[in-house]
């Protein structure tokens, strides 16, 4: 804990000095810079809860990038399984009209099961045949962007649109605010307190865990290596598409076209960040947004472009994942020399 504590917060920090000297290289005042880009998405009621709001899809599909990293399949496929979940989610709240009460869990379990489909059937390729949910998922993910890409011009199209766009979900499907927080922020909330009890808590998390780190130790010790990789594969699909959904039913109420946008690979991003730790991935997921919502407001302000974000994401990534390895070194060393010291003692 002590270590990733340290190597985050000093990764973050030189991450931002660097994006300033970046900034200073091009001409623009830092401080100015990153006081109007925290002042649109963390500073206030309103902001905040806009921030915490667009983290939603990141921290879920970071979750689905974690838990998979962290338990031994390399499931990349985030991108498709949040289609699948969104375009599951919308299709049942346009031909499913119920009352809030029922139909609001029903579009989370159409989301789920969208996602949790999209990734079961990498993980049956590659029970049945052998072949590597690397590569299948990466692959199922340019499938899902067309077949979604189809169905909302085609089947599904709302007539009366002029881009490619389904008709909105019922109203009675669509997610209250609470005071100016999102619902979505509440249920996103609730998927990371559920994941981080089943891995620190439960028998399956342990074996999953386990499995990650020593296949042979966890197949000796009894563990269901099979059974362990589906669980895996649907859980992280479910997470991914319940992002797709939140996403449909938080607004724009509907799907439409590009609605995936660089969700699940941010999410990717911030897994690898967290180093695949649950409220690593929440953490860093809302920085993340943090960045990505103050980005417009800096930009009206200061004048900076909001690219300039993305430049600083980038830093984010490389600086933690630098620091993370130079921390554990130091550590390492100073753990060698105590051990010295005690042995010649």
């Amino acid at each position: 804990m002590t270590r990733r504590l340290l190597s985050g917060g000093a990764g973050i920090l030189i991450a931002f000095v660097v994006g300033g000297v970046i900034m200073l290289a091009q001409g623009y005042d830092p401080f100015a810079t990153y006081g109007a880009l925290f002042e649109f998405s963390l500073f206030g009621p309103g902001p905040f809860a806009t921030t915490l709001k667009n983290s939603v899809p990141l921290v879920l599909t970071g979750l689905a990038a974690s838990v998979a990293f962290a338990s031994g399949p390399i499931n990349l496929g985030q991108p498709g399984q949040l289609l699948f979940g969104a375009l599951a989610a919308t299709l049942a709240g346009i031909y499913l009209p119920m009352p809030a009460p029922l139909l609001i869990p029903l579009l989370l379990l159409a989301a789920l099961a969208g996602g949790a489909l999209w990734s079961g059937l990498a993980a049956l390729l590659r029970q049945a045949f052998g072949m590597s949910e690397f590569i299948v998922t990466l692959m199922l993910n340019m499938i899902a962007d067309f077949f979604t890409a189809w169905a909302i011009a085609y089947p599904f199209m709302d007539r009366k649109a002029y881009s490619p766009m389904t008709p909105p979900i019922a109203q009675t499907g669509w997610l209250p605010d609470i005071a100016s927080l999102s619902v979505s922020v509440i249920i996103m909330l609730a998927a990371v307190v559920i994941i981080w009890f089943v891995f620190q808590r439960w028998t399956a998390g342990y074996e999953w865990r386990m499995t990650g780190q020593n296949s042979i130790f966890a197949r000796l010790g009894g563990c269901n290596i099979g059974r362990n990789f589906w669980a895996v594969m649907l859980v992280t699909g479910a997470l991914a598409g319940l992002a797709g959904g939140l996403v449909v039913m938080g607004g724009p109420h509907r799907f439409i076209k590009g609605l995936g946008g660089n969700y699940a690979w941010d999410g990717i991003m911030i897994a690898i960040m967290a180093n695949n730790s649950v409220i690593g991935t929440l953490v860093y997921g809302v920085l993340i947004a943090a960045i990505q919502t103050g980005a417009l407001g800096m930009e009206l302000i200061t004048n900076v472009p909001s690219e300039i974000a993305q430049v600083l994401q980038a830093v984010l990534v490389l600086v933690i994942v630098a620091s993370r390895e130079y921390v554990n070194v130091l550590f390492d060393r100073a753990s060698a020399r105590r051990r010295a010291r005690e042995r010649t003692a």
